[in-house]
């Protein structure tokens, strides 16, 4: 069984930035793809960015394509997420899981975006 913890969400204004954390336990993370997601309030999970797990290849959703860089450190089990330009609508819980999920959720990790 592989626990998710996601973390480094908070409140940022318009046009900041953040960056998340990921720690898998239980299980190494480094022979699967890894994704980030999100869900807004009254709204459906959505992937967000993805890496490839030997290739290193990363893959953007639309809205965040040029803001956002996902990135790996196998060696300690653990994803990143580099969010710059945050807008309001990146306002959610973000979660990581292998892409596609297999694993249970954590239990996120909040991002606000207000003035």
């Amino acid at each position: 069984q592989v626990k998710l913890v996601e973390s480094g969400g908070g409140l940022v204004q318009p046009g900041g930035s953040l960056r998340l954390s990921c720690a898998a336990s239980g299980r190494p993370f480094s022979r699967y793809n890894m994704g980030w997601f999100r869900q807004a309030p009254g709204k459906e999970r959505e992937f967000v960015a993805g890496i490839g797990w030997s290739s290193g290849s990363t893959y953007y959703a639309d809205s965040v394509k040029g803001r956002f860089t996902i990135s790996r450190d196998d060696a300690k089990n653990t994803g990143y997420l580099q969010m710059n330009s945050l807008k309001p609508e990146d306002t959610a819980v973000y979660y990581c899981n292998t892409n596609p999920p297999r694993h249970v959720w954590g239990q996120g990790t909040q991002v606000t975006v207000s003035s």
